[in-house]
């Protein structure tokens, strides 16, 4: 907790109407200025204890307060610095303790999720997931294991991506993949997407064998399994060769932008860490940048455009997107209310602490319904998860898709 940037907070309220928490309960403790007011509290001498970390905890971490805050304070790494101060120091009662470690072994490891996959795709398909919530049984079990459940999108076949997808036409760039986690086993016509795109668009597409990028870890104040991820990776993308690293995950993405600064006292690692943020790119920011090059076929739709948080709030990315779905014939797009307000997923919020994050969820989902789409587009795995679920509650038959889904779709020339 950096005393010079807390002092950056004039508790102007600009935040207030912007804060998810604040608008859910109208409690100043839970608003950027009052968890600020925290912070100040422990610096000048007072106990980190329980009553800080809970109010600490019901933060998203959406980062919608840093768009709106006059005074440029450095909310994000203020929480995140708090966070990693909490799980050093606070001893949290022994269900969350138990809750934490069994998301953190699951959800940063790609090759437990993989293991995962088989046994999730038959509960899908046998129909014992239909049995279960027709039973009322899901009620059952703990609001968090009832929420993964509910979040749990429908599993098809895996694609690979490959090691080396070489560009159509004339290279213009070669660039790494992320691949992610969620995004690599939850959602991996996704990623099949963004290397067929980016191949389009004169792109070879390089996507090493890589880990977690630590973001889940990070926004959560795992700060040390947050680094050791972060290094790892960093030393991966460090054996190809390519002119970027592009991520289609908005957590991802900005925190591995943050690299350099995070890395910034490390002498060994901080000068690769911002030699590698550099580097990073949103799929929809590289595209942008390059321009369009491959034809665009029609995709008749009424679609909304959502803006993940750690897009649009944390890299301030919200017209690239835009422009490109604009460049898409016969989709038209239309805004949805209240697009600063998070949806409710925020990383693991939304299994750490299920009710408010159905709440916002519901929000979301009233919102878009209430656009008249019959699709709804956004950039980031937890958000497609969430609004799912939170439209399905609805009985909305709204579809969802990847941004990159939808231009890969008039790319190819087929069905969205």
């Amino acid at each position: 907790m950096d005393p010079d940037l807390i002092a950056d907070c004039v508790h102007c309220g600009f935040c207030l109407p912007t804060c998810p928490t604040y608008q859910l309960w109208g409690e100043e403790m839970d608003s950027p200025r009052g968890r600020i007011y925290l912070m100040k509290q422990v610096v000048d001498g007072e106990p980190l204890d329980r009553t800080v970390m809970t109010h600490m905890d019901n933060c998203l971490g959406c980062m919608s307060c840093v768009t709106a805050c006059p005074s440029g304070v450095k909310y994000d790494a203020l929480i995140e610095s708090t966070r990693a101060e909490i799980e050093r120091h606070v001893d949290r009662p022994k269900r969350q303790k138990a809750l934490r470690a069994l998301i953190f072994a699951l959800f940063p490891h790609p090759r437990r999720l993989a293991l995962m996959r088989g046994p999730l795709r038959a509960y899908q398909r046998t129909g014992l997931r239909r049995v279960v919530r027709r039973g009322r049984l899901v009620d059952r079990l703990p609001a968090p294991l009832a929420a993964m459940d509910d979040l749990l999108p429908p599993l098809r076949a895996k694609r690979k991506v490959p090691r080396v997808t070489p560009a159509l036409g004339q290279r213009r760039a070669r660039v790494g993949m992320l691949l992610g986690c969620v995004q690599r086993e939850f959602f991996p016509d996704v990623n099949a997407a963004t290397a067929r795109v980016l191949a389009a668009e004169g792109c070879e597409v390089v996507a090493p064998r890589q880990g977690c990028c630590g973001a889940l870890s990070l926004h959560i104040g795992r700060e040390a399994e947050a680094l050791r991820f972060a290094k790892r990776l960093i030393a991966t993308f460090e054996t190809v060769d390519v002119d970027a690293v592009v991520i289609n995950s908005a957590g991802c993405g900005s925190s591995m932008k943050d690299y350099g600064r995070l890395l910034a006292a490390d002498p060994e690692w901080a000068e690769r860490a911002a030699a590698f943020s550099a580097k990073c790119r949103d799929v929809s920011e590289i595209l942008a940048e390059l321009g369009p090059v491959a034809p665009r076929h029609p995709v008749p739709a009424v679609a909304a455009y959502h803006d993940a948080c750690h897009l649009g709030h944390a890299q301030g990315i919200r017209a690239q997107p835009r422009q490109l779905l604009a460049g898409i014939p016969e989709l038209e797009l239309r805004e949805i209310a209240d697009p600063e307000i998070c949806c409710g997923s925020a990383g693991v919020y939304n299994l750490i602490k299920p009710e408010p994050a159905r709440e916002l969820g519901d929000r979301k989902a009233a919102n878009v319904a209430a656009t008249g789409s019959d699709l709804l587009v956004t950039a980031n795995p937890g958000c497609l998860m969430q609004v799912a679920s939170a439209l399905r509650r609805r009985g909305e038959t709204i579809r969802l898709a990847h941004t990159v889904e939808v231009l890969d779709a008039s790319i190819r020339g087929v069905p969205l």
